[in-house]
């Protein structure tokens, strides 16, 4: 199935064409949501709540730039536990399946970590973390499905 327009809108999910004019958040965490107009911007503000925050516009890419095959690496599971090993939890799914983003909220965890021991907290335990936030989901989920349930559960930690 081919897709004749460029994205949708974040808020209102409207199509955004090849070539045409859109709005993006000038927050750089916030760059990957792209808005049809200045109104949907501000809706997303006031969900966001940004300090310092206004609506760049910019202009889609042509359809020929998305036509560019994507580059997909592949590779066979290892054998040593490294990351993917780790956060697959068993369950045989590939890592090139699910996104790998941190899941860890740093401000929230540095400041229990300084509150509970006046210790800081290193850039790295933010993806190690993640890594084994992902391992125990992926264990709750095959329990779930075991259990013939499409929600996981606190009973499945």
């Amino acid at each position: 199935m081919e897709q004749n327009y460029w994205r949708k809108c974040g808020v209102c999910k409207k199509e955004i064409g090849f070539n045409g004019v859109y709005q993006k958040c000038s927050v750089s965490t916030c760059r990957k949501h792209v808005f049809c107009s200045v109104t949907c911007w501000d809706v997303h503000l006031g969900v966001e709540n940004h300090r310092t925050a206004w609506a760049e516009e910019e202009k889609a890419p042509a359809l020929a730039q998305n036509d560019k095959p994507r580059r997909r690496i592949v590779s066979t599971p290892s054998s040593s536990a490294g990351p993917s090993a780790a956060s697959t939890g068993g369950s045989g799914s590939n890592s090139s399946d699910y996104p790998v983003d941190v899941l860890i909220v740093a401000s929230k965890l540095k400041a229990y970590v300084k509150a509970r021991a006046d210790m800081n907290t290193s850039g790295n335990v933010l993806e190690k973390l993640s890594e084994l936030v992902r391992g125990l989901a992926d264990g709750a989920i095959d329990r779930a499905r075991a259990d013939g349930r499409k929600t996981i559960m606190d009973r499945d930690f």
